[in-house]
Parts: C-alpha cells; structure tokens; sequence
C-alpha cells in the first residue's frame, strides 16, 4: 500500500469517526498518528512526532493572542457591554421599519468588535433582545432569527477567534486577517439590515404586523455614558493594531486590562463573576490547544502521505479554474458545516487545501476570509447549527422549537450566501485596506 493509500484511508477513517460522534481532535490525532506509523513503519517515529506536533503548535509567540483576546471577550461580556451596545443601536434605528431588528443587527456588529465569539453574541443578545422584539410586536420566528443571524458577525468582524485560529494554522498575520474581515463584516451587516428592513415592509407576516419601537427613551448623556467605553475599547484594540502601536498579542492584553477596568468602573465585575471568567477562558484556550496540536499532527501526515500535492495534480489537470475550484471548496464546507463545528472544518479543509491554493497564487488572506464566511453559513444550518443550539440553550423557553430558531434563521443565511458570493466576485472587498 502506498502513503498515497494510506493518506487517503486516513482521511476516510478520520471522516467516520467524527461522524460517529468522536471529538474531532482526538480523531484527527489518532487517524494520523496510525497514518504515520503506516507510512513509516515505526510507532516510535510517529510518537515523537506527535511530541513535536504538541510543541510547535503552541510554543509560539503569537499563540499568545488566544487566551488575551478569549478573556477579553469574556470580561466584555460580563460587564454588560452587550446590553449598552443593545441600548445605543435600538436608539440609533428605533425609527425605522424594522428599527429593533436593525438595531439588534447593529449591537451584534458592535459587540463583534469587541468579543471576537459568535457563541458570546447568540447567548448575549438571546436574553437581551429576544424578550424585547417578541414585547414589541415581532414574531418570534424573526426574534430569535435575527439573533441568531446576526451573532456569526462575531467570528468575522475583527478581533476573530477563527480568523485567529486560521492566521495559525497558515501562517499568517493575524493583523492582516483582521484588517481584511473588515470590510466583508460590515458588508455582512449591511446585508442583514436591509434585509431586515425589507422582510418588515414586504413580509410581515413573518417579521411582525404590528411593530413598535422600544418605548424607551435615553438622554444624550446616558447614551454617551454607554457607548463612550465600547468606542475606546474598540478604538483601543483595533485603532492599535491597524496603526502599528501593538502586536496583535499586545492589543488583546491592552484590550482585557481595558475591559476589566471598565467592568470595575461599572461594577459589574464581582469576584465570583472575575473566577467564572478565568475559568471559561482557561477551558476554552485549552481546547484551542488541543485543537492546536491535532491540526499539526493532522498537517504532517498528510505531508508525508502525499494527498495534498497528489490533490493538487489532480486539479491540475481537471483543468478547473480558480473560481471553480473556490467554489467547490465553498461547497464542500457549506455541507461539512451541517454535521461539523467551525473549528473542526477548518482543521480538516484548511490543510488539506492550502498547498492546492498556493501552488495557484491565490492570496492566503483572501481564502482566509472565503473560508471563514463558508465556514459561518454551517452555524446557521441544520442539523447541526452550534449558534441556533445556543440560542436554544439561552432562551430555555419551550414553546420555541430548534425547528422554528433554523427557520427564522434562514434568510440570513441566504444573505450570507450572497456575502460571500460578494467577496469572491470582488476580491478587493477583503483586500483593499490591505493595498492588495
């Protein structure tokens, strides 16, 4: 049996066993640690490898800026930033047809940029706005839609935990990826609030017929009293970042010292609040690392089995053009985010996929932000859909079924659809502010 064989069993065994249910980093470290073993013959061989693997996918300086940024997005969390951004959109829209949903879509993006989790903005704003659309006339289909819409924005619009997550796995600079998600974010945001606009004035028997707005009023001072500290905060950690003052790492360390004074000032921090924090932030950077160390190993095997340039051949002489083959690749992530998380999708795609991309001088970043978007639309997709279990979770309500989350859903997920469409068409959108 060849390595080519080999590599190709592996990834076929690698695909039962996460299908089976079996987490996917212990799958993928199994697969290829026989994989290698296969290969070379020798068990040692493959085990120092996967001591390697554990080594040098978290001895990194720039490993760092997961944990910074997770507690970051946490400490925002817990300070109640979600709801002051809430506050400050819905007066911003609350005139407009539609105006609570858009103003949702808005405290969603604002809240992106500042937390990086699409998993902290579904279980943020299902206690927040949720209870408000459905008091103000919506329909409870679009209350927990919009929610759920609007919460991917989390993991493209800078800071990002999967662009993060795919500056590791590639190599590239993180920095660079975070400017690039910019603009195909807020195009993203865009696409959400006319689209809920639209849905308002021509279908509302599904958005809702008798819409109000919040009934509540705010002076410009209480307005400014909350959105002054998201403004600096963003400002801080982005504004650092694009001009050159901090390292990715440094920003998220300046981000969390930032949040956590604003949680003190606010005094919304306790002590028990400051320890469920850490904890989270420790469980989740933990198994980033395991995700980590399975992705390197993954990434040798199959190195050394050969798939990847045997792919590569292959589409060589397909014949198939870069779009075609981009959109392939969409598909194929598309389906895979059905039964997958978003991590594990990128941990089998992303390596697979890179050396195929390279060898077409396609732009890293550009297919950075192609894959994070593919990879978003699964978070809204059955039967999987992690944001729509999330929101179930949240709400602990009944009388609305996972089916009636995935169905309000659905046009945003259309919307993401053409997002992406955008962003394939129109390269520059992701790369523009890079001069690219």
């Amino acid at each position: 049996m060849t390595p080519f064989d080999i590599g190709i069993l592996s990834l076929l065994a690698m695909g039962g066993l996460a299908i089976c249910g079996l987490y996917i980093p212990i799958a993928l470290i199994l697969c290829s640690f026989v994989g290698v073993w296969a290969i070379k013959g020798n068990a040692l061989l493959a085990a120092k490898m996967l001591g390697l693997a554990a080594n040098d996918a978290i001895s990194s300086y720039f490993f760092g800026v997961v944990p910074v940024f997770v507690l970051m997005g946490f400490l925002v969390s817990e300070s109640g930033m979600g709801r002051d951004a809430f506050d400050v959109a819905n007066a911003m829209f609350k005139r407009i047809k539609g105006g609570l949903g858009v103003g949702t879509i808005a405290a969603n993006t604002i809240f992106a940029a500042i937390t990086g989790i699409s998993i902290a903005s579904a279980a943020v704003f299902t206690k927040i706005a949720v209870p408000e659309l459905r008091r103000h006339g919506y329909e409870t289909r679009f209350s927990v839609g919009v929610v759920a819409g609007s919460s991917v924005l989390g993991m493209l619009i800078p800071p990002s935990l999967l662009l993060i997550l795919y500056g590791l796995l590639t190599e590239q600079s993180i920095g660079d990826l975070f400017l690039a998600g910019l603009g195909p974010g807020l195009v993203l945001a865009v696409l959400f609030g006319l689209g809920t606009i639209l849905m308002a004035i021509y279908s509302p028997g599904f958005v809702g017929r008798n819409l109000g707005d919040s009934g509540e009023t705010y002076s410009g001072t209480d307005l400014l009293n909350k959105g002054l500290p998201i403004v600096v905060l963003i400002g801080l950690v982005l504004g650092g970042i694009y001009a050159g003052f901090f390292t990715p790492v440094e920003a998220g360390a300046i981000g969390t010292a930032g949040a956590f004074l604003i949680g003190i000032l606010k005094r919304r921090l306790s002590l028990s609040a400051l320890w469920r924090v850490l904890v989270e932030t420790g469980m989740i950077t933990a198994a980033i690392c395991f995700l980590l160390i399975a992705a390197q190993m993954y990434s040798r095997m199959l190195a050394f089995s050969g798939v990847p340039a045997g792919f590569g051949a292959y589409v060589a002489s397909a014949d198939l053009t870069v779009l075609g083959i981009l959109l392939l690749y969409c598909l194929v992530v598309i389906l895979l985010g059905m039964i997958l998380d978003s991590g594990s999708i990128m941990l089998i795609l992303v390596p697979l996929m890179l050396p195929v991309v390279t060898a077409l001088n396609v732009d890293l970043v550009w297919f950075g932000i192609i894959t994070v978007i593919a990879v978003e639309i699964g978070l809204l997709t059955p039967p999987f859909g992690i944001s729509v279990y999330v929101i179930k979770a949240s709400l602990d309500d009944p009388e609305i079924a996972l089916k009636d989350i995935f169905i309000g859903a659905a046009p945003f997920a259309l919307m993401m659809v053409v997002c992406l469409a955008l962003v394939i068409l129109f390269p520059p959108l992701a790369t523009g502010l890079l001069g690219r």
